[in-house]
């Protein structure tokens, strides 16, 4: 991952960018879709106030926890694969 010296070559600060807005971006659509699945009833429709509320901050909620998993999720991912292989050891694909 890191050059001689422990410094990122341009490739690797470019590929880290890409993720890393890959992953913000997924992460809002993902929540986007689920906000609206939820809280989109008290959007479109005169509920009462109750369950209004309820959804709303169910929505809200929902949202907010897929949001973090996607970009932690995306992040590890990534950082998982970008690792070398271990030298010295074969390939089985190979």
């Amino acid at each position: 991952m890191y050059a001689y010296g422990g410094r990122r070559t341009k490739a690797e600060q470019d590929a880290a960018t890409v993720e890393t807005g890959y992953a913000l971006v997924s992460a809002a659509f993902a929540a986007a879709v689920l906000f609206g699945a939820v809280a989109g009833p008290t959007l479109l429709f005169d509920l009462p106030d109750l369950p209004s509320k309820v959804l709303l901050r169910l929505g809200m909620t929902v949202a907010s926890v897929v949001f973090v998993a996607r970009v932690v999720s995306v992040l590890v991912r990534f950082r998982r694969t970008s690792q070398p292989s271990q030298p010295g050891r074969t390939n089985p694909d190979s």
